[in-house]
């Protein structure tokens, strides 16, 4: 395993707020491992502790086999963070950021630019450029090579796609699936359940607390029950009128519909009915394959 976490919590605050609470993960070598949860559900915190910039409050860590209170100095040299705010040298060019952290690492950028070749190129056009002028886009690849210009071996990425655009973000999702051809351990967090996906296995989380560890493919087929999209005429309306409905298991917004599950018994045809009676006269239902939100918030009713 390159990254084991066991009982691993974070405390803030006088008044001791939890933000990460008895977590336990482990990532295997070579796989892409992605945190999903919304903002403030304890990814950054994980991250923080992991890459030794955060003091555990309870439980244990290791990262490549070292410690991460105890080997922290090792640790810093066998990974690469990028964090969720771009934080590297806005005065500085993009060539200029890059050699600057080959120098910190005592490598240069001809010694592993295989590494980043593919990422590098498409921002290579505009290496004179000073990094605060850059696109998100542009900004999140000079991140990506700044954190592989040394070789790591586990990779971390706190919500790297925040901001960015549609286009950027499936670029950045090629260039992590080449990375991990290359034999790299990476850590992803992200808010976003599309990108969950595109995860070889998946923590979910919230409030501090794992809800499930799976594959999404697992995570989705054990759903177990029968989803419904509902669409018609008022939606606001129509949610309100379904959550008060006595068949109803859960109802919530999906974009330009709802989805449904039902209580034990409750037919559709039923419910169609009764949306009718109500004023609905265009109300449809449809079974759905079920996504990992809706797990999520599955999940989140169980936990």
């Amino acid at each position: 395993m390159m990254i084991v976490t066991e009982q691993l919590k974070k405390v803030y605050g006088k008044e001791k707020i939890v933000a990460v609470d008895n977590v336990n993960l482990s990532v295997d070598k070579g796989e892409i491992f992605g945190l999903i949860g919304p903002d403030g559900a304890g990814k950054s915190s994980i991250f923080r502790m992991l890459t030794t910039l955060l003091i555990p409050d309870g439980g244990s860590a290791t990262v490549n086999g070292f410690d991460i209170v105890k080997d922290y100095k090792k640790i810093r040299h066998c990974i690469g963070y990028m964090p969720g705010r771009f934080s590297l040298y806005q005065d500085l060019t993009i060539e200029e950021n890059l050699q600057f952290f080959a120098t910190v690492f005592n490598t240069t950028v001809s010694e592993n630019y295989h590494l980043i070749k593919d990422i590098y190129c498409q921002i290579e056009p505009f290496k004179d450029r000073r990094a605060g002028k850059l696109s998100g886009g542009m900004k999140q690849k000079l991140a990506l090579c700044c954190a592989l210009i040394h070789k790591p071996e586990v990779l971390f990425l706190d919500e790297p796609t925040t901001g960015v655009d549609v286009v950027s973000r499936k670029e950045f999702w090629d260039m992590l699936k080449n990375l991990k051809q290359m034999g790299l351990t990476i850590l992803v967090s992200t808010p976003y359940m599309n990108e969950a996906a595109l995860c070889d296995r998946i923590a979910l989380i919230q409030s501090g607390k794992i809800l499930s560890v799976n594959t999404p493919e697992k995570l989705v087929n054990n759903y177990g029950e029968t989803l419904y999209t509902v669409t018609g005429g008022n939606m606001y309306k129509l949610l309100n009128l379904l959550r008060s409905y006595e068949g109803t298991d859960s109802c919530f917004a999906f974009g330009n519909s709802l989805h449904l599950t039902l209580k034990y018994q409750t037919k559709k045809d039923t419910v169609v009915a009764y949306l009718q009676e109500e004023g609905f006269k265009d109300a449809a239902i449809q079974e759905t394959i079920p996504g990992i939100e809706d797990c999520f918030i599955k999940l989140l009713k169980t936990n």
